[in-house]
């Protein structure tokens, strides 16, 4: 189990970390873009050294670009900083804190929190980032800027920076909504589903079993339970190997559901045994549905399933809920009828105290 949570939480960190480079990338493109629009507004204005400062950034971005392409993302980030930090000062030296040229500093808290680094390295960098905006911010108390611009300028300047600071901070808080979304959904998934077979797991089908012996308590609705065991399915392993073996199980998770309705649940569980509630269902109605399924996989063209010339056949023991029954008690009830369906030769259904063929 221990094993198998460390792989998942190295494929949550993996698919995380390509998120993050993806959305890099993206940020790259749009930052490249502003900045080359930045170009012909600065010539317009008449301040052609930051005009010129904006080339450089398009070439800094474009590298960074090419280099998370490379998976040279340390040098990615080294660029990306580097010009955040060295134009957002050069920006706010040549005309001012008004300019709103710090505003992109903002940008690397968010950016931080959410990349795949370790906390200490996070909280060391937005410590250097806070120290290095404030002492700008201190900076420009006391001098006046290089290369001043029109107010009226200055003033769209600063609206400018606003906007795009304002706009990429939507766009990456709505990327980190989808990716808390999206694990949200994988770890319920994990919690609940058995991943060979795409079923439910022993947990929550279980849960859901008590949740239906509870309303059968409650309003007398009647509950079927059936439990289907693999027939000779260690031969299978030990001939063929447990890959074949896993091909048979990952089959019948998709065969049991095809013959049941759309309220009812199946859950794999244990091994090659398998669970599945009736709502709603009184005995008669399980032993048609057990034997649906029975047929279902006694049918299948199990070679194209698992690359072996092979038969595929299930033991079904069937029971429905009765007054004073727990899960436990049920579940005997449908166990020993399926070890009679095993006794009296396999791939049949059973219900307890008749045999169904």
């Amino acid at each position: 189990m221990a094993d198998h949570s460390g792989a998942v939480t190295s494929a949550s960190r993996r698919e995380r970390g390509v998120k993050f480079w993806r959305v890099t990338r993206r940020v790259c493109q749009l930052a490249a873009t502003i900045d080359i629009s930045f170009f012909f507004l600065f010539l317009f204005l008449g301040s052609p050294i930051l005009a010129w400062i904006n080339v450089a950034s398009v070439a800094m971005y474009t590298a960074a670009y090419y280099a998370i392409n490379r998976r040279q993302n340390r040098l990615a980030i080294a660029l990306i900083w580097s010009e955040v930090i060295i134009h957002s000062a050069l920006g706010t030296l040549m005309i001012g804190w008004e300019s709103g040229f710090h505003y992109y500093l903002l940008m690397f808290i968010p950016t931080v929190c959410i990349s795949s680094v370790r906390p200490g390295t996070i909280i060391s960098l937005i410590g250097v980032l806070w120290g290095y905006y404030i002492g700008l911010d201190i900076l420009m108390w006391f001098m006046e800027p290089f290369q001043p611009i029109p107010s009226g300028a200055l003033l769209g300047v600063h609206l400018f920076n606003l906007s795009v600071v304002f706009a990429m901070f939507a766009y990456l808080s709505f990327f980190y909504m989808r990716m808390v979304v999206s694990a949200q959904r994988k770890l319920q998934r994990l919690a609940t589903v058995d991943s060979l077979t795409g079923l439910l797991n022993r947990r929550h089908g279980s849960d859901l079993a008590e949740n239906e012996i509870a309303r059968f308590r409650r309003v007398g609705h009647p509950v079927a339970f059936m439990l289907l065991d693999v027939d000779h399915f260690k031969s299978f392993n030990d001939q063929f190997g447990h890959g074949t073996g896993d091909a048979i199980l990952t089959e019948i998770g998709r065969l049991i559901p095809a013959q049941l309705r759309v309220q009812d649940i199946a859950a794999r569980w244990g091994g090659e045994e398998f669970l599945v509630i009736l709502p709603d269902t009184k005995i008669e109605s399980a032993l048609a549905s057990a034997e649906r399924i029975r047929v279902a996989l006694r049918s299948n063209d199990w070679k194209q399933a698992t690359g072996e010339s092979i038969d595929v056949t299930i033991s079904v023991g069937v029971s429905e809920v009765c007054a004073n029954d727990d899960l436990a008690s049920v579940i005997s009830r449908a166990d020993r009828a399926l070890y009679r369906g095993k006794a009296g030769g396999r791939n049949r259904v059973e219900q307890e105290g008749e045999l169904q063929r």
